[in-house]
């Protein structure tokens, strides 16, 4: 049987819907998840519940209707050899219970095909744009960048294992007022540093980094440092300054950029202008107050928006348009951008562009990832952007590694708020999430070193009857769901909380039986079956951007 058993039987519900003239076919939304018990079947679905208003009649009988037209139907469709019972339970719930040997089907399939039998390909080629962190250059990256650059890059993991083509890309925004702020910036800490008396304003940024950037600057006998040196000079210094120590931290955070792309670029190729362009010539722009304005209102927006204001500058919305419109022309179906909480107004203006450029809507997915506390000691750590006064990433780094790192930021769906405790995320116990996980992969590798028992594909399976085994494959099954619900949400939170789910289960079954036994059958059973868990937890650590050590 294969592993999407849940659209086979999702087909069978709706099948038995229409057959039974239950509701019109927009009403008939059929979803099938996890119970919450495993008392109450392996899948469930709440159609019944969900007609019961239109349809005047109760869950329950509604719920007993289809369960009579399935087993009536169930004669002469494969699924029949893996349904062990369909129940009406509860308020009309429909819950599906299987058979062992569906479980034991499932691990032979995961063991014989490693990683590779855990994907499914839901993409089917589809190309993918993930842009994400984008952070301006005029700084070290916070710990807000820290976690939009954990999701991102996972998510971008989790979409490539599922099918999509996907390609990752950092904005640079690396001209306009902040660049200007930050050459000024130095400016001034060099002069400080040569001995002039400087009343530095509270406006620029005043981090320690600002020193080391004028500390770095050429020999005082190159233009760079003479009284006459262009703001500029400074600003294009400090920002490959900055980039270059933000290309590290990301890389030693293991997150690679497929693209670098630069708005002084897109500008100097005249791409602001000819997508403005495109959109005057759609009837879409406007002059007004001597500033030319966006008709966003036509697509949803709850105003229209100046694109170039009365001094003929642009404003943020104008790059932002021919950048969109740019990543369309280089073939992109699907354009996804993670940004910070402080951008959630931006989101209309932005989606009325895309459809303003002639793209579908839903072409365009926006996922606002918000803020991370760090906490020391049970105290937040507070920050100041501008002054520098913040946890870097770099600092986390250093303090954690990298796989507390990566898994902490991911510990919460991104629409929440994440506390991150840096003395939890150090220990070396259970109470440490990744370390939890990380260990029950180290266990495993450990008891298939000690066996010395090679697994041989004709197992016999029938031997795991017990409570502890069916549980643990009834959890290793569930892979491919969660990271489905990941790719719904465009969150790989879930991700997370089922490896910590998996490991709990594997470690409760670890506790209660011995894989290494006097019976070699039954060893060899339970040899595939910790197999398994060990390919599931492997696979899933990877996708999270986490080592999977062997020894702990």
């Amino acid at each position: 049987m294969k592993n999407d058993i849940q659209e086979q039987l999702k087909s069978l519900i709706l099948e038995a819907l229409s057959a039974l003239d239950l509701g019109t076919p927009a009403e008939r939304q059929v979803y099938l998840d996890f119970p919450a018990d495993s008392r109450f079947g392996e899948l469930s679905t709440n159609v019944a519940l969900q007609l019961s208003k239109s349809l005047k009649k109760s869950p329950r009988a509604i719920g007993e209707s289809i369960v009579s037209y399935l087993k009536e139907n169930l004669s002469k469709n494969p699924l029949k050899e893996y349904l062990k019972e369909i129940k009406v339970e509860g308020a009309g719930f429909v819950n599906f219970y299987f058979q062992e040997r569906f479980f034991h089907g499932y691990l032979k399939g995961v063991v014989a095909g490693g990683k590779d039998a855990l994907s499914k390909d839901i993409g089917k080629g589809k190309k993918v744009l993930v842009e994400f962190v984008s952070a301006n250059p005029t700084g070290p990256l916070s710990v807000a960048h820290a976690r939009q650059a954990a999701v991102g890059d996972s998510l971008a993991k989790i979409m490539g294992f599922l099918g999509f083509k996907v390609e990752k890309e950092y904005y640079l925004n690396d001209e306009g007022n902040q660049i200007n702020i930050l050459g000024r910036s130095v400016e001034l800490r060099l002069k400080e540093l040569n001995g002039e008396k400087i009343e530095f304003p509270e406006d620029h940024y005043q981090g320690d980094y600002i020193y080391d950037i004028a500390k770095s600057l050429p020999t005082p006998n190159s233009q760079l440092q003479t009284p006459n040196s262009q703001l500029s000079t400074y600003s294009d210094f400090a920002t490959q300054y900055i980039l270059d120590i933000i290309k590290k931290e990301l890389q030693d955070f293991g997150v690679e950029f497929d693209t670098w792309f630069s708005q002084k670029k897109l500008r100097e190729d005249g791409k602001i202008d000819k997508a403005l362009d495109f959109l005057k010539a759609k009837g879409f722009l406007y002059e007004q107050d001597g500033a030319l304005w966006f008709k966003s209102t036509q697509f949803g927006d709850d105003k229209d928006r100046v694109v170039i204001k009365s001094d003929r500058s642009y404003t943020y919305l104008a790059p932002d348009i021919a950048y969109h419109q740019d990543k369309y022309k280089r073939g992109f179906e699907w354009l996804i951008n993670l940004w910070g909480p402080d951008h959630h107004g931006y989101i209309n203006r932005l989606k009325a562009s895309a459809q303003a450029l002639g793209e579908k809507a839903d072409s365009l997915s926006i996922i606002i990832v918000q803020l991370a506390t760090i906490f020391r000691e049970g105290k937040p750590v507070q920050m100041s952007t501008r002054r520098g006064q913040y946890i870097t990433l770099r600092e986390v780094l250093d303090e954690v590694g990298l796989d507390a790192a990566r898994f902490f930021f991911l510990m919460r769906r991104t629409s929440s708020h994440l506390d991150f405790d840096l003395d939890v995320a150090k220990k070396q116990t259970a109470e440490n999430p990744v370390y939890y996980v990380q260990y029950a992969h180290a266990r495993i590798s450990s008891i298939l070193r000690s066996s010395g028992i090679k697994i041989d594909k004709d197992t016999d399976l029938s031997l795991l009857k017990e409570k502890e085994e069916i549980d643990l494959a009834r959890k290793l099954w569930q892979f491919a769901y969660s990271l489905s619900i990941c790719i719904n949400t465009l969150d790989p939170y879930l991700l997370t909380v089922y490896l910590q789910e998996l490991a709990e289960t594997f470690h409760k079954f670890y506790d209660r039986h011995r894989v290494l036994t006097e019976d070699a059958a039954l060893t060899k059973a339970r040899l595939v079956l910790v197999d398994a868990a060990r390919i599931v937890i492997k696979a899933g650590l990877e996708l999270l951007g986490v080592s999977q050590p062997e020894k702990m």
